[in-house]
């Protein structure tokens, strides 16, 4: 494969698809996956704290054991490699790592518009110790290791390969075969290689349909939490 990334964005877009079906002889190095999966990791997260961990799967028997934890769907055996995206339900612990070198480094206008690193610190430490904490954990696990997802569908595209995310999979079952801690939360799979058939053709809304500008009508149904 070559090392070249693509950089007309419009087309990294618009040709990005779900493939289902790969080639199963094609073949990515490990080094070839780590440097897809170190743009992966400059996705954005809250705070920083960045996340994911990555499970990489890309030897045929250990992604046999997956094939039917993922509901017999073949192309995790096929592609070349599958990711499944892990969401941190612990994330604050990473703060340190993260600030760290930035503290040592006494650049202190680097903590994000935070007046010092511990004030920053405090309002992690005090959201991830709310009495909902759970759920705030839960929710914050998946929408940031979701966005290191789809980063990573489109870092595989620019390099000219494919992908395909895959939520169908039983995430306790996942957890139990593969050792995962309960630190972590299974989100999602991403099977990437090179397809062996086009992509299913799939339709959008268009744009209009999408969009509210400055907020719905007052007779709109208000959402409650009850």
């Amino acid at each position: 494969m070559s090392s070249a990334v693509q950089s007309d964005f419009p087309s990294i877009f618009n040709e990005r698809h779900s493939v289902r079906y790969f080639d199963a002889s094609y073949k990515l190095s490990k080094q070839e996956i780590r440097d897809i999966l170190e743009i992966t990791g400059s996705a954005p997260s809250s705070w920083n704290l960045q996340h994911w961990k990555f499970i990489v799967f890309t030897e045929t028997a250990v992604k046999e054991k997956l094939l039917p934890i993922a509901s017999g769907q073949r192309q995790v055996v096929d592609a070349s490699v599958t990711v499944a995206i892990l969401g941190d339900l612990e994330a604050n612990r990473n703060a340190e790592s993260v600030y760290g070198p930035v503290i040592r480094a006494g650049l202190e206008d680097a903590y994000a518009g935070y007046s010092s690193h511990q004030v920053l610190f405090n309002q992690i430490d005090e959201a991830y110790a709310v009495s909902d904490s759970s759920i705030y954990r839960r929710d914050e696990a998946i929408r940031n290791a979701s966005l290191a997802a789809m980063q990573l569908m489109l870092v595989t595209k620019a390099k000219g390969l494919d992908s395909g995310p895959i939520v169908g999979f039983d995430a306790d079952a996942f957890a139990k075969a593969f050792n995962v801690p309960s630190r972590y939360v299974p989100v999602l799979l991403v099977t990437i290689g090179k397809a062996a058939r086009p992509a299913r053709p799939t339709s959008r809304f268009t744009v209009e349909q999408t969009i509210i500008w400055n907020g719905f009508e007052p007779d709109a149904t208000v959402r409650t939490n009850g």
